[in-house]
């Protein structure tokens, strides 16, 4: 039934986006030829418009790097983004750094998540047992396409459940700007996302601790389900650490597992909006013109490749290591930018329903990531 809905979901939606770019394609021209006209007659050049932003987000990420070294708890991303709604919702952030932190909340982002694949290895992932895989992938596919429905029946515009159902039931914001990669969100969309899978899982490195003893979790059984059911991977540190180091253990590869189903959930959607944009186009020759997702974007196919690589073992811990710094440090500078697009007076008054989704879908994947772990672990 979950998958009929996101087929129907999936037809209404490339059908909105072709009759959206028959019908506006005249006005868009217009804006495309305005804009390259205040191009050729604005000083400078985009390096030089972009260094404002990128020099706000270093400080950002400077900041949140020596938040984590006083309080470890508190993860860097997850700090740096909420530096970025501060200083958007305080208005701190000058007009001028708004082309850097554009640039850096896509492009660093990008970057980043093809960076997360050099921290999977196939032998970790295998070595949790079939049992233990076949529970993740559940809880993936449960999550990703029950929060696409409850989105929708909510009536939530646009792309937000496909974004809300990506960020949660895999790895937040990474998977937020991946899934972007192939459906061109509106801005708006791909910050409500972030914006709520950031203050859930926030709330999740405070909140399941506490739960441990009452749900009578065992160290294992408790990496498995912050593993599975939270959704930054920092996160899942902050919130697996406190139980010792088996539980840390557990958590990360599970969360990696779910990291590796970020590119089988991708393409697997740009797959279903090429198909539907063919058959429409097919039924309307008019609409034949209409721009279709990349298959799998080339960050994704990166990410892909990284995988690989760490697989091969070639690479030594000293490179890896780098590479996961800079991982770091690329995230929570793409994660300022996006951050700084979040209004939280306008979330909090218009995007009621976004804010109960995520916390149906928070909710929805901690229940279903704890009922496979009592099966499986």
């Amino acid at each position: 039934m979950t998958c009929q809905a996101s087929g129907v979901y999936l037809r209404g939606r490339v059908a909105s986006r072709v009759v959206d770019m028959t019908l506006t394609a005249p006005f868009r021209a217009s804006r495309r030829a305005s804009s390259q006209s205040d191009r050729t007659t604005t000083p400078g050049t985009p390096a030089s418009r972009s260094w404002p932003g990128l020099v706000a987000a270093g400080l950002a990420v400077a900041a949140g790097w020596g938040t984590h070294r006083i309080w470890p708890s508190l993860p860097m991303l997850t700090v740096t983004v909420a530096f970025g709604i501060l200083a958007a919702n305080l208005r701190l952030l000058p007009a001028s750094t708004r082309p850097g932190l554009a640039f850096a909340g896509k492009r660093l982002m990008r970057v980043g998540v093809v960076l997360l694949g050099l921290k999977l290895a196939l032998g970790d992932i295998l070595g949790l047992g079939w049992a233990t895989v076949a529970m993740v992938i559940g809880v993936v596919v449960v999550t990703f396409f029950a929060t696409q429905w409850m989105g929708r029946r909510m009536g939530l515009p646009g792309d937000q459940p496909l974004l809300i159902a990506t960020g949660f039931s895999i790895c937040g914001a990474s998977a937020v700007a991946a899934m972007n990669g192939v459906t061109d969100s509106d801005e708006e969309d791909v910050v409500t996302s972030v914006a709520l899978v950031t203050l859930c899982g926030s709330l999740a490195i405070v909140v399941l601790p506490l739960l441990r003893g009452p749900l009578g979790l065992g160290a294992t059984q408790y990496g498995g389900w912050i593993g599975a059911g939270v959704h930054d991977v920092g996160q899942v540190v902050a919130a697996a650490g406190v139980a010792g180091p088996v539980a840390l253990h557990t958590a990360v590869v599970v969360k990696l597992m779910r990291v590796l189903l970020l590119a089988p959930v991708v393409a697997g959607t740009a797959y279903s909006l090429r198909r539907r944009a063919k058959r429409l186009a097919a039924a309307q020759p008019g609409t034949s013109t209409a721009k279709r997702p990349p298959l799998m974007p080339l960050f994704v196919l990166g990410f892909i490749a990284m995988v690989a690589v760490r697989t091969t073992g070639v690479l030594p811990d000293r490179a890896l290591d780098v590479a996961g710094t800079a991982q770091d440090l690329l995230l929570a500078a793409a994660l300022f930018g996006l951050g700084s697009m979040v209004d939280l007076r306008r979330l909090f008054t218009t995007g009621w329903r976004a804010l109960l989704l995520g916390f149906a879908s928070w909710v929805l994947i901690a229940g279903a990531a704890y009922g496979g772990v009592l099966l499986t672990m």
